[in-house]
């Protein structure tokens, strides 16, 4: 049975390439790049390459970039590092209930520290409003964190617009924004943008897992939590891992460098798609449709179906989605997205998420939409919700 695999936000297939460079690095280049010896310098030779190459697409410099295990250790670095490091300033953050965990649990955390956190509302989109966020903040405000992109949803805030506002209430307020669904999907430029700070992770643009980075501007302080070696100018220690931030590296190029053709097609494929799968009777779509979405995400609510019984069902003919309400049956979750858009009730748990990527096809996606078409009538006959 043919496989289609349309969890890409979960995480992806590593580029062919990107495994091939990383298998020559684990065998060839595998020195330590703090040794001084030629080992060592040629793996220290992959890393700073790396970091040139990341620094172009984002148009910063290298040395603003820390290379992390994952998008979740960038957040906890940022919201941690920053809370600490600026804490006589003010004790005042300021999130969004729509953000990732990484985000929402270290919030959690610092309120158990004595810090305070404002959690700004979202519309039906999911968009938050900048001048939300300029009402938001105060002069104690010292970070505000706000995603690029929804990993559930596919609503891309209005980052750019959102630094405006922060800077132009209060320059000091650092502004961090994750922006693990977004980097390989959009332009991101975190100094036109007034980003301060910038959180990736490698497996969501085909690198391989326990792969990231963490952009922080010149001006930033920031704190370690990590102690050891003082690795990355003490900022993270730990020895670098040569192959994973290589391929991280490659894997992006090769994202940008075919960009614009395809963006294109994956906006085409979601177009496609949305138009078919809501002519199914009472089949919505959340978020956004047009273009002002993320191509790549798409989040699918099925009225009288159990999102964990559809997601089976689909995976009965080889397709493979995931729960828009991260559901599972041991571990009973409600979506804070899908109800901060406020979802009607019954619609929580009949929510999957279609996520696509540039090996995403026009055959999968089509194949996909006719599983739908046949799955769902059945299941409503057939299911209770």
């Amino acid at each position: 049975m043919r496989e289609i695999y349309l969890d890409n936000s979960a995480t992806t297939r590593c580029f062919p390439e990107v495994a091939e460079l990383m298998s020559r690095i684990y065998l060839e280049d595998y020195g330590n790049p703090s040794s001084m010896h030629h080992k060592g310098v040629e793996a220290e030779k992959e890393i700073r390459n790396a970091r040139q190459i990341l620094a172009g697409i984002l148009k910063v410099q290298p040395g603003n970039l820390v290379f992390t295990s994952c998008g979740t250790e960038g957040d906890n670095l940022a919201l941690i590092g920053c809370a600490m490091a600026n804490q006589r300033k003010g004790r005042h953050l300021i999130t969004t209930p729509i953000e990732h965990p990484a985000v929402l649990e270290t919030m959690k955390y610092l309120e158990t520290q004595g810090f305070e956190v404002t959690i700004l509302p979202v519309d039906r989109q999911g968009l938050v409003d900048p001048a939300d966020v300029a009402s938001a903040v105060r002069e104690d405000t010292i970070l505000v964190s706000v995603m690029h992109t929804n990993n559930e949803i596919g609503t891309v805030e209005p980052v750019a617009e959102i630094g405006e506002a922060i800077k132009a209430k209060n320059p000091a307020t650092l502004f961090h924004v994750d922006a693990v669904q977004g980097f390989g999907k959009a332009r991101i430029y975190p100094k036109r943008m007034k980003i301060d700070l910038l959180t990736v992770s490698g497996h969501k643009i085909h690198a391989a897992k326990g792969t990231g980075f963490l952009y922080v501007g010149d001006k930033v302080r920031i704190q370690n939590i990590l102690f050891g070696g003082g690795q990355q100018k003490g900022l993270r220690s730990g020895t670098e891992n040569t192959a994973g931030t290589a391929g991280m590296a490659l894997a992006a190029k090769m994202l940008y460098d075919s960009f614009d053709t395809d963006i294109e097609r994956l906006y085409g494929l979601r177009d496609a798609f949305i138009a078919r799968v809501t002519r199914i009777p009472g089949v919505k779509i959340n978020g956004k449709t047009d273009h002002s979405g993320a191509p790549h995400i798409i989040s699918v609510t099925v009225p009288g179906v159990r999102a964990e019984v559809l997601l089976h069902a689909l995976e009965d003919k080889g397709v493979y989605v995931s729960a828009g309400s991260a559901c599972a049956s041991n571990r009973p979750h409600v979506s804070g997205t899908l109800t901060a858009i406020g979802l009607d009730k019954e619609d929580l748990d009949s929510t999957i998420r279609i996520s696509m990527s540039v090996m995403t096809t026009e055959g999968d996606m089509e194949a996909a939409a006719a599983a739908l078409e046949e799955i769902v009538p059945f299941l409503r006959r057939y299911t209770r919700h």
